[in-house]
């Protein structure tokens, strides 16, 4: 995970980029649906993520107490 977890970091979004910029080519405006559903996914992770940091900010601060 020492070279991997940077490379996913670089290449996830220039392949979402490339990905946007191919749709667009490919069928115009019908770019825009595929880059809301990028948008909803991304919004749920990182929701998902700031619900679970501070899940784990309450655990830690109630064992603390």
């Amino acid at each position: 995970m020492r070279i991997g977890k940077p490379l996913l970091l670089i290449t996830t979004p220039l392949g979402l980029a490339a990905g946007v910029y191919e749709g667009y080519q490919l069928t115009g405006s019908l770019m825009w649906v595929f880059a809301g559903i990028i948008a909803l996914f991304g919004a749920a992770v990182g929701w998902t993520v700031l619900r679970i940091r501070r899940e784990q900010r309450e655990t830690r601060r109630a064992a603390g107490s």
